[in-house]
């Protein structure tokens, strides 16, 4: 469990995606815009429903650190993992709805009903959406000995032998898995995938080739490529990363309109009050515009967004429309 706060003091920043390790940051007395019994009168609860250490952890801890500033208060960061989200997540829907405890989750958990047959919530109804945080573009890996040196060479050679490939998927309906499921259907493609638990058991067996190909947001993949582990084929921005500007963009290799990526957002459970949905949303609209936030997570690969309630509303419900029709004509079956 990690503390985010504000202090009269400079705060030395510590946390980086994929950082494990741990830092209190001090809050001080409530300033006079936060008289007592105001919101919030004490510190916040950030649910990030991952164990420490991956992506979407690491933005929490980001986020968390900027929105305690705005709103002069602690943010106490929580991870409880486990069932792909479900387990932190029901833990936010079941709290009190006093704005208080907020959950911090990544795209995949607005599927839990079109994945999950037991999910014990319905994403767009049980929560309330506060504000997108931030979208992660995804990258296409292949392992070093599949033959080719780029897109074109790469998917001609796979072509003539399809069966010798195979596709990891790090979770069923996660933006990767969604990608892959597209990117087979515009390249038709008759390629085995391949689900795994998660990035890093799948990055271990791309690198190690007992699979060839892996798609899934650039924060976790980009040092594979860059490090020259693995092979970048594109990357889905409609730019090209200067964290690797070597590897061509999905509308460069022909892939039009092929822009899917992971995003992040933050939420409370659905009976929070108007006015403290309104409280965090203006924070969290800040935070975006923050220059120190907008450094951290540009180095990092995640594009800042800052979509408040009710676009971010309509953004989820066209996401869950939009993926559970191509999770339905791929004949994905939950598991």
């Amino acid at each position: 469990m990690r503390v985010f706060g504000v202090g009269p003091a400079v705060i030395k920043r510590r946390t980086l995606i994929g950082a494990a390790g741990a830092s209190l940051l001090a809050a001080p007395a409530l300033g006079p815009a936060f008289g007592q019994g105001a919101y919030p009168s004490k510190p916040l609860k950030m649910v990030v429903p991952y164990p420490p250490g991956g992506g979407t952890d690491g933005l929490g801890r980001i986020t968390a650190e900027r929105l305690a500033e705005k709103l002069g208060q602690q943010i106490i960061v929580q991870n409880i993992g486990g069932a792909s989200s479900t387990v932190g997540s029901e833990t936010v829907r079941r709290a009190d709805p006093d704005g208080y405890t907020i959950l911090f989750n990544a795209s995949l958990f607005v599927l839990g009903k079109t994945i999950m047959p037991t999910c014990p919530y319905d994403p767009q109804t049980d929560f309330r959406a506060i504000a997108q945080a931030g979208e992660a573009p995804l990258v296409l890996l292949c392992n070093n000995n599949v033959p080719g040196t780029d897109y074109a060479s790469t998917m001609a050679a796979i072509a003539k032998e399809p069966k010798k490939y195979f596709f990891a998927l790090s979770s069923g309906g996660s933006a990767g898995h969604i990608a892959t499921l597209e990117f087979l259907r515009k390249t038709r493609l008759p390629l085995d995938t391949i689900l795994y638990k998660g990035t890093a058991p799948a990055n271990a067996d791309l690198l190690s080739g007992s699979v060839q190909l892996f798609m899934d947001p650039w924060t976790a993949l980009l040092p594979l490529a860059t490090s020259g582990k693995a092979r970048g084929l594109f990357v889905t921005s409609k730019e090209r990363t200067k964290l690797a500007p070597n590897i061509p963009t999905s509308d460069e290799v022909g892939l039009k309109d092929f822009n899917i990526g992971s995003w992040y957002g933050v939420w409370a459970p659905k009976d929070t009050p108007d006015a403290i949905v309104d409280k965090l949303a203006s924070a969290m609209a800040a935070v975006s515009k923050d220059p120190a936030f907008i450094a951290t997570t540009t180095s990092l690969g995640i594009v800042p967004t800052a979509r408040g309630p009710k676009e971010f509303t309509a953004f989820i419900k066209s996401e869950v429309e939009t993926n559970t029709a191509l999770l339905k004509e791929a004949g994905y079956k939950p598991e």
